[in-house]
């Protein structure tokens, strides 16, 4: 990211792929001069998924991350609407909604989140969305990771079924083939 500290109000997504892959530190390091939160919603999902996955407790514990519990009148509308257009029948997305609601209604906000459908529903509101594969990128540009770490950071994502725009071991094929460096 760039620009000044913004608050950065993460998905379950992205922080427990990182946490499971062990490479949580890495998004410490790409965040560390922002507010990082997450909403109670996203603290709830981490905390079911601890009991099977040890690692999400990391996140948990994380004196670098802040739930945030949603409550204002207009966080819950903004939290209803989300609800409305992201959640099924299988009660998927909804750490989703608490994230793109937080975004939406605290000041400076990004919302980190990579799933297609949020993004969308974010931007056709104005939110400001980051995926997590732009910020490990900016970190390249900024020159706070490598593109041979991000390398290896991305392949263990891939291993634990996080979906990316590429195979392992193509990481850096990628940034070239969309011009992610390109002066």
């Amino acid at each position: 990211m760039t620009g000044g500290p913004v608050v950065c109000v993460l998905d379950t997504g992205p922080l427990s792929h990182f946490a499971k892959a062990q490479w949580l530190g890495v998004l410490k390091a790409v965040l560390k001069e922002h507010r990082v939160v997450i909403p109670d919603v996203v603290a709830v999902e981490l905390r079911n998924g601890s009991a099977q996955h040890h690692q999400l407790r990391s996140v948990l514990e994380a004196d670098w991350v802040e739930t945030v519990s949603l409550e204002s009148p207009t966080e819950l509308l903004a939290f209803a609407e989300y609800e409305r257009r992201l959640v099924g029948s299988d009660g998927r997305n909804i750490g989703e909604c608490g994230v793109l609601a937080l975004a939406e209604t605290l000041p400076n906000a990004v919302a980190v989140v990579d799933d297609r459908v949020a993004v969308k529903a974010a931007r056709d509101r104005s939110v400001v969305v980051r995926r997590t594969l732009n910020l490990l990128c900016d970190a390249i540009r900024s020159g706070l990771l490598t593109v041979p770490l991000v390398s290896a950071v991305a392949d263990d994502l891939l291993k634990g079924q996080y979906r990316l725009p590429f195979q392992p071991g193509e990481f850096a094929e990628w940034c070239a083939r969309e011009e992610i460096f390109a002066q």
